[in-house]
């Protein structure tokens, strides 16, 4: 969902490489580690948690926060903020209603 589209769930499918995730499945489990995009953007993330590895029915919630400003820096800041909610092997329907296995607040400072 974006706030561009109020939020409006969506379904859609995107070949691997398009999506800001590194996913990788191996001995029944899945490593995620969303990829920091762009790397220009504040806060800095010199040191970042380790990727996690989830078992079927598992899932992780992820968050990362940015800042931008305009390239000359005469305009506004803007924010931005990425939620991952990914769910490995068959799941619920409505399992990111519920509490995460796992929750990576990876959200830095910005000022």
């Amino acid at each position: 969902m974006r706030e561009r589209d109020a939020f409006e769930p969506y379904d859609s499918r995107e070949d691997l490489s398009k999506v800001d995730v590194q996913l990788h499945e191996a001995d029944g489990r899945l490593r995620v580690l969303p990829r920091v995009q762009p790397l220009f953007a504040l806060p800095p993330r010199q040191r970042r948690p380790p990727g996690v590895r989830l078992i079927p029915g598992q899932w992780v919630r992820w968050q990362l926060n940015y800042r931008f400003s305009s390239a000359l820096g005469i305009r506004d800041w803007s924010y931005w903020l990425d939620t991952f909610n990914i769910a490995y092997g068959p799941v619920n329907a409505d399992v990111f209603l519920s509490t995460p296995t796992v929750f990576i607040d990876e959200q830095g400072p910005l000022r």
